[in-house]
């Protein structure tokens, strides 16, 4: 695992593998960022020259090395655009999300080196936060099924260069949240077969119990003695039963409380309403909500917050077989609300109202579930944001903004009151799936909305595209499992404590 440090030495001086500069675009040609001037002293003032020999303009993530011949202990030299820029010169605060993205895509060009230096802009606390993020995210591999010898391995120490107040705890906090999100990497990226219901609570009892979560796991037989029929139903088809494991993390000082739901399919064939082969290959992705949950309540108990959190993970797979859950079932929810299953592949929104109703008995101050819910939001989003839909519109562009400042995507969506009669079922409270595909996310947002208690403030999160990346990397996201809303969750938390960001709660 990558580790990292900060440093307050001159970039020229320090001993590493790699250093690692800004440029940006000018008029005049590509100009060192804050951090990359001892790199152009030590080349005699000729960087911009050489820069633009080599065709780098300083565009944002653009990549080029650079031999340093021995003018300073690195070896090489790493440039990486930023783009133009802040617009009220140097001495003004840059765009975290554009630090992250040049940190990460820069330590991804180094994978197989041993270590590397940031000498990115870091004049503030929380520009050295964004840097290390960035650096630590693209530092990642999924490397446990690779048997090649010649694999090469993720730079393995990083250091920032800062003598910025406070930039010690935000680079520790940066590391927090990046173990955090690799934990979610993890889960996302491992195959089904390794990873089914049980063995996920096996997991969450493991890491949870390290952080600081107390950790509660029902079984199926509990499931199903205690109501849970969402779960139950879903899970039935399997041969590997569901699990609910509640996460709970408590503060002494702690005045308010929030309370996480994820969707945790761990593979999803769709049932007996049987996905087309080209749309399963990636559905080991289906409980990204439930890592990305179970992900945030581990950050939060390292990092200690003054608030009290709880987290559920609501685990099945979905399979098609002689036990399975048939279309025009009629399932009797832990909300007490019937639910007549149209299609089985409208899955997750039935673990889910299980997980709202018991959270809500939490009396929690939120609930925010959490979900690879919709190809729809795929349609109407594209893969890198989220749809944010919401019972109370403060609530949801709050959590629209919170997701926007950590670089993860997401925009507010409605909950039209016309969809609601599309779910109409003649035998049943409500169906589980309208039957047009119009406005299908907002529809399962609508259907969600249903089972949660009058007073709760309430939002749902389809993440169906951003937790997996089926693409080439980019910035600090690799290709597969993304680790998205994971940060999101956890500054939410920050908010409920007053002492992050902002503190202003949500």
């Amino acid at each position: 695992m990558t580790t990292v440090r900060i440093n307050a030495s001159d970039a020229v001086s320090i001993e590493t593998s790699a250093l690692i500069i800004g440029v940006h675009t000018t008029p005049e040609g590509p100009r060192p960022a804050p951090g990359g001037e001892g790199l152009d002293q030590a080349l005699d003032g000729r960087l911009a020259e050489i820069l633009t020999t080599m065709g780098f303009t300083g565009k944002a993530q653009e990549i080029v090395k650079i031999p340093t011949f021995g003018a300073l202990p690195a070896p090489v030299a790493v440039a990486v655009g930023l783009g133009d820029a802040p617009q009220d010169g140097p001495g003004d605060n840059y765009d975290l999300e554009n630090l992250r993205r040049a940190a990460g895509a820069a330590v991804r060009s180094l994978a197989g080196t041993a270590s590397a230096t940031l000498a990115l802009p870091a004049r503030t606390a929380a520009e050295a936060e964004a840097v290390a993020l960035g650096g630590l995210l693209g530092a990642y591999d999924f490397t446990r099924y690779r048997t090649g010898g010649d694999r090469r391995q993720p730079v393995g120490e990083l250091t920032v260069l800062s003598g910025a107040a406070g930039a010690e705890e935000a680079v520790a906090h940066a590391a927090t949240l990046a173990d955090s999100v690799t934990l979610v990497r993890d889960l996302v990226n491992t195959p089904p077969s390794d990873l089914w219901p049980a063995r996920f609570a096996e997991i969450a009892q493991e890491t949870g119990l390290e952080a600081g979560l107390s950790v509660e796991v029902l079984d199926e037989v509990r499931l199903k003695e205690d109501g849970y029929g969402g779960i139950v139903g879903v899970g039935q088809g399997s041969v590997n039963p569901p699990r609910l494991v509640r996460v709970a993390y408590t503060h002494p000082e702690a005045t308010r409380k929030v309370a996480f739901v994820g969707k945790g399919i761990t593979f999803d064939s769709g049932g007996l309403s049987l996905k087309p082969s080209a749309s399963m290959d990636w559905m080991k992705s289906d409980m990204g909500g439930a890592g990305a949950v179970f992900g945030a309540l581990v950050a939060i108990a390292r990092l200690g917050l003054r608030v009290n959190a709880v987290g559920y993970l609501c685990l099945a797979e979905n399979m098609p077989s002689g036990s399975a859950q048939r279309p025009s079932d009629v399932l009797h929810t832990y909300s007490g609300k019937t639910v007549e299953v149209l299609d089985t592949d409208a899955e997750g929104r039935l673990v889910l109202i299980d997980g709202i109703a018991r959270a809500a008995e939490d009396e929690p101050d939120v609930i925010i579930d959490v979900a690879t819910l919709t190809g729809a939001q795929i349609v109407a989003l594209g893969w890198r944001t989220a749809g944010v839909m919401a019972n109370d519109d403060a609530l949801r562009e709050e959590i629209v903004r919170i997701a926007g400042e950590q670089g993860e995507g997401a925009w507010g969506m409605p909950l039209p009151a016309e969809l609601r009669k599309g779910l109409d079922s003649a035998v049943a409270d409500i169906a589980n799936l309208q039957p047009e595909r119009w406005g299908s996310m907002l529809a399962a947002g609508i259907f969600l909305r249903e089972f949660v208690p009058a007073g709760v403030r309430w939002a749902h999160v389809d993440m169906a595209g951003p937790a997996f990346n089926k693409g080439e990397p980019h910035g600090y996201t690799p290709k597969g499992g993304t680790g998205a809303l994971t940060r999101t969750l956890v500054a939410v938390a920050e908010r409920y404590t007053g002492n992050g960001t902002s503190a202003q709660a949500v």
